[in-house]
């Protein structure tokens, strides 16, 4: 069985984000970037199907700009076998929408013809939680969304998703798209050696131009700001009191 995990690149979560002086966009410049946390679950869950001797080769893809080909080696130092990095642009403040990034990796899977992708459900850039959804109708495989198990027997699998209302557990018949949530596994810490060892795997360029794919924006960013700073809270003396200021200066009730 081979896995395919797309991988995309972002502002690393414990740095605090800053928004551009000129509204235009987040501040990218100096700034610490990693790999999305979804898709580290992604490979985590990827690389520990293939130690169990259920998967053969676990393959990881990125598409955006070429800084991306340093994250895919931080996931190559994870277990991955090999790489494929898709050059969609050269400049960092451009976010690839989730329509083009599908398109672009069923372009791929058309090559590769991996039995399961398993990718992170969002990027904690943009929030979008739309790729997989997305990748699974242009494919016309099922789909596992926010997925806290996964068991695969044969030529299903068996995925245990965190809904509104607590658990859903539900079979999907492979191939098909699995997008993880956070409490499907805790990735691994990279050891030195295997970022060394990284280094000589392989990793495969492509140009988006090449696989026919129009990337051209759908959305327009008008302006970017940052959240109104939170106001100091006050005591109040009474319910009657507390009840009046929700109705009078909150307006909530």
């Amino acid at each position: 069985m081979k896995i395919l995990v797309p991988v995309k690149r972002v502002v690393d979560y414990n740095v605090r984000i800053r928004v551009k002086g000129d509204g235009s966009g987040v501040e990218l410049a100096n700034v610490k970037m990693s790999v999305n946390p979804f898709d580290e679950i992604a490979i985590e869950e990827a690389v520990r199907l293939k130690e169990k001797g259920i998967a053969t080769e676990v393959v990881a893809v990125s598409i955006g700009v070429p800084q991306a080909k340093e994250t895919l080696r931080t996931v190559l130092a994870m277990g991955t076998d090999r790489a494929i990095f898709v050059e969609a642009t050269t400049d960092v403040n451009v976010d690839i929408e989730p329509l083009a990034v599908a398109k672009l990796l069923a372009k791929v899977i058309e090559d590769e013809k991996p039995n399961l992708v398993i990718a992170g459900k969002q990027a904690i850039d943009n929030d979008m939680n739309a790729t997989g959804q997305m990748l699974a109708a242009l494919l016309g495989w099922g789909q596992a969304t926010f997925a806290s198990s996964v068991e695969i027997e044969g030529d299903s699998a068996t995925v245990s998703r965190e809904v509104d209302g607590g658990l859903q557990t539900i079979r999907v018949k492979l191939p098909a798209i699995i997008t993880s949530d956070l409490r499907l596994n805790e990735p691994r810490y990279v050891a030195l050696p295997n970022i060394m060892k990284a280094k000589k795997k392989p990793l495969e360029e492509r140009k988006a131009s090449d696989l026919g794919v129009d990337i051209t924006p759908r959305l327009k960013v008008i302006r970017t700001a940052e959240p109104p700073q939170r106001q100091a809270g006050v005591k109040v003396s009474s319910v009657d009191e507390l009840v009046s200021k929700l109705k009078n200066e909150a307006g909530v009730i």
